[in-house]
């Protein structure tokens, strides 16, 4: 099998690399990034000596450098995104043009590759907007609140007029919150494990009642594995943990995983039209025979411990991150602080 894992140096594509080198032993990678803020060539440093590996550093947006990479390629995974949704506020240009056009690149040239078997675009679970109660199923109506999200139902319902249009074998997935190892540290879990590490308080949106689901990286690439061999093309899967907790709670999680008390919280300001709450029903991919392995307790243990022995790698990306991050992206003005302290 030759696989295409367009951003493969970033977070969840660099733990996807990992995960099908440990299942399978035929098998040949060709990685296609083009090192953007999130990724870092360390996380895929353990297969550059490799025979059947092979890095390539360029745009999914250039049509040349994707003809090249995909040329006599099995599978494709398009994990190449603009993906944070404060950025994409502050600049939705970039979003549209990798979200959408950088798809449309890789679908146009995938037509070209009559040996195709699988090509898996993965969305998100925000497409759907926000649900106060119940769950989200693959059949439910799509309302994307932020550019983020609509950049990628843009890309996603683009891949799915590809399948109808061309007959090409593509699987749309949705997954829910990613959390894990080498997760960039603008995201909510990571930037707050480094913030404590740092004694620095971390900063929580509005009143953090925002309700997320939490989906550990291993899980998340099990399913996409599964789904490059399972999947029936033309089809959307939501990939979720069913493990939800407002943002206060996996808060209070973490500060208590790493001996931290509630003086360390920072209410701030809350973010432009905030999603209260997302949740998905998995049932269509759970009856393929997935299921996730990790609760969220014992998923948010590893991820600390990884970023406690790893202060090599999250140090110098700390250094480059964008502070708005750090003290709250929007203002990071202190309304409150809770049980005393700073």
């Amino acid at each position: 099998m030759k696989y295409l894992i367009t951003g493969g140096a970033g977070f969840i594509g660099s733990h996807f690399v990992d995960y099908i080198y440990r299942k399978y032993d035929d098998l040949h990678v060709t990685v296609l990034d083009k090192l953007g803020y999130s990724a870092n060539l360390e996380n895929l440093k353990p297969y550059f000596q490799r025979s059947n590996f092979e890095f390539v550093k360029g745009d999914i947006t250039d049509a040349n450098v994707v003809a090249k990479v995909m040329k006599d390629i099995d599978v494709v995974v398009n994990f190449a995104a603009e993906v944070a949704v404060d950025r994409s506020i502050d600049d939705p240009v970039s979003f549209l043009k990798t979200d959408v056009l950088g798809v449309y690149t890789l679908l146009q040239e995938a037509r070209n590759q009559k040996g195709l078997r699988k090509f898996i675009q993965i969305s998100t679970d925000e497409v759907y907007g926000q649900i106060l109660e119940g769950s989200f199923s693959e059949e439910s109506v799509l309302k994307p609140r932020n550019p983020y999200s609509a950049s990628k139902l843009g890309g996603e319902r683009l891949a799915y007029s590809f399948f109808e249009t061309y007959h090409l074998p593509v699987v749309m997935t949705r997954g829910s919150n990613t959390y894990g190892p080498r997760a960039y540290l603008e995201k909510v879990i990571p930037l707050f494990i480094t913030n404590l590490l740092n004694d620095v308080p971390v900063p929580v949106y509005g009143k953090g009642q925002q309700v997320r689901d939490w989906l550990f990286v291993e899980d998340h690439c099990s399913a996409i594995d599964l789904l490059t061999h399972q999947g029936v093309s033309g089809e959307v899967y939501n990939i979720g943990a069913e493990q939800e907790c407002s943002n206060l709670d996996l808060t209070r999680q973490i500060l208590a995983l790493m001996d931290k008390d509630e003086s360390s919280i920072n209410f701030v300001t809350d973010r432009p039209g905030h999603d209260l709450r997302y949740s998905l029903n998995s049932s269509k991919l759970k009856a393929l025979g997935w299921k996730p392995k990790y609760v969220l307790k014992d998923g948010l243990e590893k991820t600390i411990d990884w970023y406690r022995m790893n202060e090599d790698w999250w140090r110098p990306v700390r250094e480059k991150l964008d502070q708005r991050y750090i003290v709250g992206f929007w203002g990071g003005k202190k309304t409150q602080t809770i049980g005393g302290g700073r």
